[in-house]
């Protein structure tokens, strides 16, 4: 019995690792990975066509997203995961491969243009279908035995509808060994779903740490820190535009809206609209109504027993079509817009921030983890000016963060999770960054005395033995390869010395004949040294 670190190891994203034991080859997660890359991958150990099956912890892309891959390869196992999981990832998955489509055909018009070879997606929709056939969803609690000597039974985590820990069994040559993937651990008190349910006793714990070295700054009350927002910029004439995750957090902001239009919360402003202008989140919203039963936690389900939708409004617009979502910027009315993604990386979100970004009577309002390397995390960090399909925008806008709004457990949620597991002989860190997972994994070796090893991609551990058999070294991705997406902290950096430079020349008039000719060769050498 052997597991193999994949993906997700001093990162956040691209979770996946992979197991061989009782005669199978499987994987837990196989996640796109999303913002900078900071460190090399090593690549599965087999062929995909030789995977049995994969199990997975939740719908959200960087756990989910390579899977169409897989399948592309000749994968044809069973994905095992929780109903409201399989659920998620039939429109996640697809939207995920119309992304790769249209990115591919946009990137190819432009290299067509160049004289260079097309683009191929790194999948097609056709994938997407085929991997999402193979889903087999499970109920949580409920154990399965997925071959001899494998069983496996999905325990809430309280992060995302759907989200599970995995409780797995394995027995081989008479020896039992018991690992627990928590998957993403989930913050308490979310609205919508349960607080992350605690897992009694394992052997072995595979344990994430996106916040493993931070506290959240909850507000005491989510409502009345929206509502604030919403009040102050509605009252200077502004809209509030909101860069949101389409499954998950898009549904807990409408049940916060919900409150406020019920409570008359904000003053003044009867009757805003809310749209949300997000296909991938629409539908995922009927997902979220459709498995409230298993999911909702009690003070949702209050709402469902009334006969109320705790999802839904008066004033609430649902766009689907792009002309739909175009006329938005025809509506000068103070409103909400929530749309996908919620890094500002792709989908629709980047057209509302191409016309309300310049606009100083809007808020940017931000409600989940900004990933480094990101246009929402430059936003946050006080970038200036940015660049939306080729074109340079002024950042004018309020740019404001709702703390603890977040779907991840801060470092006193994971110790309180940990602390509750039994009999455990060694903790593995992983999804989180460096300075997280490696801070994370210190607290745990000091409060608990606990074996705790925090592994790079291809460490390989022997699940039987108990011993490390590969200690992985860091292989660093070159700079000039890692994913920048749509913001390059350089290409910040020189529109603030352009800006700088802009104020100079303005400030010229009056100067000395002789400095502004000096000024200008100097500017004119510069433009023929890098001009391209």
């Amino acid at each position: 019995m052997k597991m193999m670190f994949i993906g997700a190891d001093h990162e956040v994203t691209g979770s996946c690792t992979y197991i061989e034991a009782c005669g199978k080859k499987f994987l837990i997660d196989f996640g796109m990975e999303q913002g900078e890359d900071v460190y090399e991958n090593v690549q599965i150990p087999t062929a995909p066509g030789n995977i049995d099956f994969v199990l997975l912890t939740h719908a959200h892309i960087d756990h989910s997203g390579l899977l169409p891959l897989l399948y592309a390869g000749g994968f044809k196992g069973e994905i095992h995961a929780t109903e409201a999981t399989s659920n998620l990832c039939s429109v996640m998955l697809r939207d995920s491969a119309h992304i790769q489509e249209f990115e591919a055909e946009w990137r190819s018009r432009k290299a067509e243009r160049r004289g260079e070879e097309p683009y191929e997606p790194l999948y097609t929709m056709d994938d997407a279908l085929g991997a999402i056939e193979l889903f087999v969803p499970h109920k949580y609690e409920t154990a399965v035995e997925i071959s001899d000597g494998i069983s496996v039974y999905f325990r809430d985590a309280g992060h995302l509808l759907g989200s599970a820990s995995i409780i797995l069994t394995l027995t081989e040559d008479g020896v039992t060994r018991k690992l627990v993937f928590s998957g993403d651990i989930g913050n308490i008190d979310q609205p919508l779903i349960r607080d992350p349910q605690f897992v009694d006793e394992a052997d072995y714990v595979i344990m994430e740490s996106t916040y493993g070295n931070r506290v959240h700054d909850r507000p005491t009350d989510y409502v009345t820190a929206l509502a604030q927002v919403l009040q102050e910029t509605f009252d200077r004439g502004g809209s509030v535009i909101i860069p949101s995750f389409a499954v998950g957090r898009t549904q807990e902001m409408l049940y916060f809206l919900r409150k406020i239009k019920v409570g008359g919360l904000v003053k003044n402003h009867d009757g805003f609209p809310v749209y949300v202008d997000s296909p991938l989140a629409n539908e995922a919203t009927d997902i979220f109504i459709s498995n409230r039963e298993s999911c909702y936690d009690e003070e949702a389900l209050s709402f469902v027993r009334q006969g109320i939708n705790p999802l839904f409004f008066d004033d609430l617009i649902r766009t689907v079509s792009s002309d739909d979502s175009r006329a938005i910027n025809s509506d000068s009315r103070p409103k909400v817009i929530i749309s996908a993604s919620g890094m500002c990386e792709a989908g629709r979100i980047k057209h509302h921030l191409k016309h309300n970004l310049w606009v100083k009577a809007n808020t940017i309002l931000f409600v989940g983890y900004q990933a480094g390397n990101t246009l929402g995390r430059a936003l946050i960090e006080g970038a200036k000016r940015v660049k939306l399909f080729g074109e340079t925008v002024k950042v004018a806008a309020h740019i404001k963060q709702l703390p603890g709004v977040s779907g991840h457990a801060d470092v006193n949620g994971l110790m309180n999770w940990a602390k509750s597991i039994k009999g455990v002989k060694k903790f593995f860190i992983n999804h989180g960054e460096a300075s997280s997972a490696e801070s994370f994994g210190q607290r745990l070796r000091e409060e608990l005395g606990a074996d705790v090893y925090v592994p790079y991609s291809g460490a390989e551990f022997d699940i039987g033995e108990g011993v490390v058999t590969i200690d992985a070294e860091p292989v660093l991705v070159p700079k000039k390869n890692r994913n920048t997406a749509n913001f390059s902290p350089a290409y910040t950096e020189l529109l603030a010395a352009s800006d700088r430079l802009a104020a100079l020349i303005k400030e010229s008039d009056g100067r000395t004949y002789a400095d502004m000719r000096r000024l200008t060769e100097a500017l004119n050498m510069l433009y023929d040294d890098f001009k391209l």
